[in-house]
């Protein structure tokens, strides 16, 4: 092969594809930093399992209502 392109399948470089995988690895993490804070978030403001005595209201709530209503 005159053409200094790889042998595999994407036809990358070797350089090539450890600067994709880079790019890739560290956008990957970052997308799920911030899903894993979204979930904790989502989590604290409503659980979605119920302790022993069901669903009550928090401390919080009057606070949640108020803006909360501010969107609807």
């Amino acid at each position: 092969m005159a053409d200094n392109k790889g042998s595999g399948i994407s036809g990358l470089t070797e350089a090539e594809a450890k600067e994709f995988h880079s790019i890739f690895m560290t956008s990957f993490i970052g997308f799920t930093l911030v899903a894993i804070a979204a979930h904790f978030l989502a989590w604290q403001w409503r659980p979605w399992i119920p302790g022993p005595d069901g669903y009550q209201s928090s401390d919080l709530s009057p606070l949640l209502h108020q803006l909360t209503s501010m969107f609807t």
